[in-house]
């Protein structure tokens, strides 16, 4: 046979998937990985003193940050996206600029939705590139509940999933159940009790943090490291799954592997016993809401005679700004570049462009045109 045949365990970063309901502490779970590296989507991570790139305000930026960590992936031992539900946006965005439309849906029969998951499933193999280079990779993702219906069944119940692609026609949350080596889904543990004889009432308690790891009718989850059902919310219950960077590229075999892989049950479930302090203490501190304006001041006079503001000078979209910052390109530099398709002349600034322009042909082929920018200069 010309094809080589192995057999055993594969040694292999962590591709881990974490949902929850907001403000339960997903980020601050993901901060605990090893030397983690933020690409914020949101601005979930300002209270958090943790390494972030700058955040993406397009498609083409988000990949190019990873591009980025891709070529020098001893930055961090762990990529952090947080999140994923709103770094969909930004796909859709860029998949609805790239083909004139306005939104998902103008594609009709549901073609927008096949063309949002082939460019979410090229960001995923990206993705596979930086496990390659021996990186884990967290996707943090808020959660929603559904409600399912079965046509064998009678009635619907409530299903906790990733807050991803929520019209039937997606498929983004399933490629990235598939993709990931662990989907966990964080919330509150509530028990509710029967509080009168006749049972009409009932009252909930508890609020403890906990994770869950199997799939259920009530949630999606799942494992791949022998993880009880149910964990401590917190970042050491799941540890012993993640080989250390040092043995996954100094050590090779299979014994280093079946002995790493011998002793996750083992040690998942003494963290399950013991970490119960540990997680309560790790609650995110959440900022006081900002007082509400006064009323009958002067704050009230400003807030129904608004001044009108003054017209600003034109711009470069910050989208492509953040584009041509992170990689040195200038704007003479698109200036030559455009001039030379026969678009606009050189003289014309950038900020005067149109809009389907900039999107559509700059910030939507920006890997391309670096290409195309580095050849007219001879580099």
């Amino acid at each position: 046979m010309k094809y080589e045949i192995s057999s055993g365990f594969i040694p292999a970063a962590c591709k881990v998937a974490i949902y929850g309901p907001e403000g339960i502490g997903k980020s601050t779970f993901a901060s605990e990985f090893p030397r983690p590296l933020f690409i914020d989507t949101e601005g979930s991570t300002k209270r958090l003193g943790v390494s972030r790139l700058p955040t993406p305000t397009s498609w083409a930026m988000l990949l190019d940050e990873i591009d980025a960590v891709i070529g020098e992936p001893t930055v961090c031992d762990t990529l952090v996206i947080d999140t994923i539900d709103w770094a969909e946006q930004l796909c859709i965005e860029a998949v609805c600029k790239k083909a004139g439309k306005k939104g998902i849906e103008d594609f009709g029969y549901g073609n927008g939705y096949v063309y949002e998951k082939e460019e979410f499933a090229r960001f995923l193999h990206k993705l596979e590139d930086l496990i390659g280079k021996n990186v884990n990779v967290v996707l943090v993702a808020h959660a929603h509940l559904r409600k399912i219906e079965q046509p064998e069944e009678a009635g619907t119940y409530d299903h906790w999933e990733m807050k991803l692609g929520r019209k039937t026609a997606s498929q983004i949350a399933p490629l990235v159940k598939e993709w990931a080596d662990m989907v966990l889904f964080a919330n509150y543990k509530t028990t509710v009790y029967q509080v009168d004889s006749n049972g009409q009432k009932h009252k909930a308690q508890g609020g403890k943090r906990v994770l869950y790891t199997s799939h259920t009718p009530w949630w999606d989850a799942k494992n791949r490291y022998f993880f009880p059902d149910e964990m401590e919310f917190h970042y050491l219950s799941i540890a012993p799954a993640l080989i250390p960077r040092e043995q996954l590229e100094n050590k090779t075999g299979n014994d280093v592997i079946v002995e790493h892989m011998t002793d996750v049950l083992t040690a998942c479930s003494e963290n399950y016993k013991k970490l119960t302090a540990a997680a309560e203490s790790a609650a995110v501190t959440e900022a006081p809401p900002a007082a509400p304006p006064v009323r009958g001041t002067s704050l009230d006079i400003l807030d129904e005679t608004p001044v009108a503001p003054m017209p600003a000078a034109k711009q470069i979209p910050k989208a492509l700004a953040d584009l041509m910052a992170a990689d040195g390109i200038t704007e003479a530099d698109i200036r030559l570049a455009v001039a030379s398709q026969g678009i606009y002349p050189e003289d014309v600034p950038v900020a005067d462009y149109d809009d389907s322009v900039v999107n559509g042909m700059i910030i939507a082929q920006w890997d391309g045109l670096k290409s195309y920018i580095k050849q007219l200069k001879g580099e």
